[in-house]
């Protein structure tokens, strides 16, 4: 696969050469940007998935919502609708996306909104609801936006630094475009990261000039769903994982490191499953002989399951700073008052 992806070098320099003209345009003003009064922070990444943008946007959630009335604006990834959607309790996840159902079903007095044209969506949240701040969700690349404030997330063990374009690597644009970001967030990160490797990743990161903080992933204490179970208690059961996200890696080697038996079944990110599949997932279920069972879920998987499968639960996740959340958490506020 890697030989493979070698070959499509020559490709990789016409993407570069596309987008980097694109990005070009947009500098210079050829291309028009949108910008708006109220700030918009934008939560992104320069590679293709899997670097915790979902739990990113749940922790600004839980930092500005009680301070500052809060839109979350998404395209909808895969979502069978079209146009503006603003979400309410009649949606499903084939309506509006995982991900934004997931913000709408989890936190109170936010909205949250679906829109392919950021632009036109940013306006009509703007102008249908009460909004001190929009979160723009997965749009580092989105130009046509003029973001007030830019958030780049880049993971721990798979840096942009070190990365190429697709499709050789999984750079969705060069590197060069980490200039627009204002802070990096190096994500994922293990809880026990020594200062020697923190200071390694600074180095590789410092000719960006930006202000770089670590963060890791911390799962609950217990399941949520149709069961509420200690995860301490979990290595007592049989367990069948569904995952359909990008990179279901941290979550393996947690349960593996809890003790937890479990069968993974896993699907493509953002995965809608079929009347065929979720037979299979029930087969594979009555199969664990077990008197002590449990389906388990991603909770972003859990929305899109939820109401296909009865025996389901799932772990929730929540970003957490190594060190210098207050000086983060002071950054964002300063921005919106």
């Amino acid at each position: 696969m890697k030989f493979l992806r070698f070959l499509l070098f020559p490709f990789a320099i016409i993407y570069d050469v596309v987008t980097s003209i694109r990005n070009f345009f947009f500098d210079i003003g050829v291309f028009k940007q949108t910008s708006f009064k109220i700030p918009v922070i934008v939560v992104g990444n320069l590679s293709v998935g899997g670097t915790g943008k979902t739990p990113q946007i749940e922790y600004l959630i839980r930092l500005l919502k009680d301070q500052f009335k809060t839109s979350v604006l998404s395209r909808g990834y895969k979502r069978k609708t079209a146009g503006f959607v603003l979400i309410n309790d009649t949606h499903s996840a084939e309506d509006v996306g995982d991900e934004p159902l997931q913000y709408y079903k989890k936190f109170k007095n936010i909205n949250v909104a679906v829109d392919a044209n950021r632009v036109a969506g940013i306006t009509k949240l703007i102008s249908g609801k009460s909004t001190d701040v929009v979160l723009l969700d997965d749009a580092f690349q989105h130009r046509k936006v003029k973001g007030s404030f830019y958030i780049l997330l880049t993971k721990y063990d798979d840096l942009f630094t070190a990365d190429f374009l697709l499709p050789t690597g999984n750079l969705r644009e060069s590197r060069r475009g980490a200039i627009r970001a204002d802070v990096i967030l190096v994500t994922k990160c293990p809880t026990n990261l020594s200062e020697k490797s923190k200071n390694k990743i600074s180095n590789k990161l410092k000719k960006h000039n930006k202000d770089v903080f670590f963060t890791s992933i911390s799962y609950d204490d217990t399941t949520s769903g149709k069961e509420s179970i200690l995860v301490d208690d979990l290595k007592n059961y049989d367990v069948l994982l569904i995952t359909g996200i990008a990179n279901p890696t941290p979550l393996l080697s947690f349960l593996k490191d809890k003790n937890v038996n479990f069968k993974h079944l896993k699907y493509s990110d953002h995965h809608h499953f079929s009347d065929k599949e979720i037979q299979g997932i029930k087969s594979e279920y009555s199969a664990l002989k077990s008197s002590k069972k449990l389906i388990l879920t991603t909770e972003k998987d859990y929305v899109r399951l939820e109401s296909k499968l009865k025996e389901l639960s799932y772990l929730g996740i929540q970003t957490s700073f190594l060190e210098q959340q207050e000086v983060f958490d002071a950054i964002i506020k300063s921005h919106i008052q």
